[in-house]
């Protein structure tokens, strides 16, 4: 082993260290997980699972790339979480199915109208109250978060020298993809877009988002769950990863 590499091994947090030092990260983004999930999701298999992203992370982790070892591993733990809930099947294919049929809706109802198009409006093209309706975008917004920052995680995953680091093409789809998904942001509502500052950016949960506007985490979980649908009705690169939930 050169020196270089003997250096990069000593500097590479052994995995009880992790664990010790970053546990509380772990729980941390568990719980932000979990209070976007039915409440059927045991924290503690995400922190569980959080623990092996954790652990992963402290093996491949490289100062080199340029990233804090906190930055990078909370990368792989969210992504580790992300797939125990895909293994877990916890949201049922029905959420996705008719949050995919809300998104095909809306996306013929604004191209043909050129504006957003209200909750009102797609539940009379989906035939159904609109009570109901709003029932169907706060389950989309439990399940459809999966899609969403699991493209995300994709999209902006951290490669190491280990898996060879991103081609060419990785590189042009994962900013091809943040310009699209900042322009579909741009283009919905003000509230929606608010909503999805103060929850993916601000990483505020329903409760306090809630109290921020005024309204019940209910609602908030309407107004999310209509912002994802609308976003996925705009944006195809969607229905791939929305697929692979459904399998």
């Amino acid at each position: 082993m050169n020196a270089v590499a003997q250096y990069r091994q000593v500097q590479r947090p052994s995995a009880a260290e992790c664990v010790t030092t970053h546990a509380d990260l772990v729980r941390r983004i568990a719980h932000h997980l979990a209070a976007r999930l039915p409440a059927s999701v045991e924290v503690d298999d995400l922190v569980q699972a959080g623990m092996m992203g954790l652990i992963e992370a402290s093996r491949s982790y490289d100062a080199d790339q340029g990233a804090s070892f906190e930055t990078y591993a909370s990368i792989r733990i969210r992504g580790s979480m992300i797939d125990e809930i895909r293994r877990g099947d916890w949201v049922p294919r029905s959420v996705h199915r008719r949050a995919r049929e809300a998104a095909g809706i809306i996306r013929k109802l604004e191209q043909g109208s050129g504006r957003a198009a209200s909750a009102t409006e797609v539940a009379a093209a989906m035939d159904m109250p609109l009570t109901d309706y709003l029932r169907v975008m706060e389950d989309a917004a439990r399940g459809q978060v999966l899609s969403l920052e699991s493209r995300i995680e994709d999209q902006g995953e951290l490669d190491t020298p280990v898996n060879g680091g991103p081609t060419p093409v990785q590189v042009f789809e994962r900013g091809e993809f943040g310009r699209e998904l900042a322009r579909a942001i741009s283009g919905l509502p003000e509230r929606e877009q608010l909503v999805l500052s103060l929850y993916y950016e601000q990483e505020m949960n329903l409760k306090e988002i809630g109290a921020v506007l005024g309204v019940s985490e209910s609602r908030v979980c309407q107004i999310h769950g209509q912002a994802v649908v609308r976003l996925r009705g705009r944006l195809k690169t969607f229905e791939a990863a929305d697929a692979g939930l459904e399998n």
